[in-house]
């Protein structure tokens, strides 16, 4: 199963130059760019691993491909995204997410349904890669 998140998540996996020309696109909006990464992608889980500093005054989108690049060399086997962040009165929130790198396998989700009191049937997620230690969860 393949995860879908993030902007452009039914294409094809993007190149590298396809990641320069949208972090191309997020500087020249102002955007501040930054790489993160993380073993548990559940759709909850908005708080990745930041790798680096965010590039709030980075002219360039060479430098956000060469800190993908550094990312994958560390964490490989982890989920990479590319996030761009809108600083702007009123916006102040993420403009832009898109994966860049992937595990070999994604153990994906399953969905738990829980019955209550009153014919109340609650639904919930949960991330087959959550089952395994922090750490451990792709060895």
């Amino acid at each position: 199963m393949k995860l879908r998140q993030g902007q452009f998540s039914f294409l094809p996996d993007l190149s590298d130059d396809d990641i320069r020309v949208q972090a191309q696109y997020a500087i020249d909006n102002g955007w501040a760019v930054s790489v993160e990464y993380t073993d548990d992608p559940h759709p909850r889980n908005t708080y990745w691993e930041m790798w680096g500093h965010p590039m709030f005054d980075n002219p360039d989108a060479a430098a956000v491909v060469f800190e993908v690049s550094e990312c994958r060399k560390e964490h490989g086997g982890k989920y990479i995204r590319v996030i761009a962040f809108d600083a702007s009165p009123g916006w102040e929130s993420i403009r832009m997410s898109f994966i860049v790198n992937r595990p070999a396998t994604e153990p994906g989700f399953r969905l738990v349904r829980q019955e209550d009191a009153g014919r109340v049937v609650r639904y919930t997620i949960e991330s087959y890669a959550a089952r395994e230690p922090e750490g451990a969860r792709y060895a």
